[in-house]
C-alpha cells in the first residue's frame, strides 16, 4: 500500500489534534502536525533530510504564530508530533498561511498544499493559488471530502469549491492585468533605479542601500524619489507591493556589494 505523508499546520491546537487523529485512522495515511509556519518548515526539512518527504501539507488560511516548546501530543492511538515554532535564537517569526504555501512551493515543490479556510474568500483563494496551493477547502468539510481533495492534488488536480470558482477566476484575471501594468512601470526604470528598487524590496533603508552600492545617501535618496515618481506611488511600501506584483525579487543580502559609479 502506498502511504500518504501529511503535515497538518494549524495554530488552533484542538482543531489540529482532531484533524490529525481523524487522518491517522486512515490505513494509508501517516500524519504529523505543526503549530506554526516556522515549525512546519522545520518538519518539512527534517522529513526531506531523513528521506521521508511529506506528500501533502494542509495549512490554515489564518495561520498565525504560537510560541511554545517542541513536543508531541497524544492523539487517539498514535503519537502525533506537534512542533511549536520558535527559532533557535528565541524570536518568534510570523509566517502566515499563504506565505508558508509560497515558501514550501519554492523550497519543496513536490509537496502539494491544500489551504483550510473558515470561510470562502475569492481574493485570498486566488492569492493561495498564485502562491502555489493546489486546493482550498472549508475547515468544516467532511473527512471524505478532504481525503478526496488530498488524493486529487497528488494527481496534479486543482480543487476549489464550485461557489468560489467564478470569483477566483475574476481575481486571477484582475491580478494578471495589474501585473502587466506593474511590469510596464518597472521597465521604465533605469538599471540603477531597478537595483535600488530590489534593495527596497529586501527591506534596506537609505543608509544600507548607500553602503551596499557605494553611493552617497543623497544620491540614494534621489534614486528612491525617482523610483517612486516613475512607479506613480507615494511610499516605499507601495513601491515594494508594486515591485512584487511585477515579479521583482529582493536583492540577495548574502551577495557582495556591487561597486558602481552610480
Amino acid at each position: 500500500m502506498v502511504r500518504i505523508r501529511v503535515l497538518v499546520v494549524d495554530d488552533h491546537r484542538i482543531f489540529a489534534e482532531s484533524l490529525a487523529a481523524a487522518l491517522a485512522a486512515e490505513p494509508d495515511v501517516d500524519v504529523a502536525a505543526a503549530g506554526s509556519g516556522p515549525a512546519a518548515l522545520r518538519c518539512l526539512d527534517r522529513g526531506a533530510a531523513e528521506g521521508r518527504r511529506f506528500d501533502v501539507m494542509l495549512v490554515d488560511a489564518d495561520l498565525g504564530t504560537v510560541a511554545g516548546a517542541a513536543g508531541s501530543t497524544a492523539v487517539g492511538p498514535v503519537q502525533v508530533p506537534v512542533a511549536r515554532a520558535v527559532p533557535d535564537h528565541g524570536e518568534v517569526v510570523p509566517v502566515d498561511g499563504i506565505s508558508l504555501v509560497a515558501g514550501v512551493r519554492s523550497g519543496q515543490p513536490s509537496v502539494r498544499t491544500v489551504v483550510l479556510a473558515e470561510k470562502d474568500d475569492p481574493h485570498r483563494a486566488a492569492l493561495a493559488l498564485q502562491a502555489g496551493a493546489s486546493g482550498w477547502v472549508a475547515k468544516d468539510c467532511s473527512l471524505q471530502r478532504l481525503l478526496a481533495v488530498m488524493r486529487g492534488v497528488l494527481r496534479d488536480e486543482t480543487h476549489l469549491p464550485p461557489a468560489l470558482l467564478t470569483g477566483v477566476l475574476r481575481e486571477l484575471t484582475a491580478a494578471r492585468k495589474h501585473r502587466t501594468e506593474s511590469e510596464r512601470l518597472v521597465e521604465s526604470l533605469t538599471p540603477r533605479e531597478r537595483e535600488v528598487l530590489r534593495c527596497m524590496v529586501a527591506g534596506l533603508g537609505r543608509k544600507a542601500v548607500a553602503e551596499r552600492l557605494f553611493l552617497s545617501p543623497h544620491t540614494v535618496r534621489t534614486h528612491m524619489q525617482n523610483v517612486l515618481g516613475k512607479l506613480g506611488v507615494h511610499s516605499t511600501l507601495a513601491a515594494v507591493a508594486l515591485a512584487r506584483r511585477a515579479g521583482v525579487g529582493p536583492v540577495s543580502l548574502a551577495a557582495e556589494p556591487v561597486t558602481s559609479t552610480g
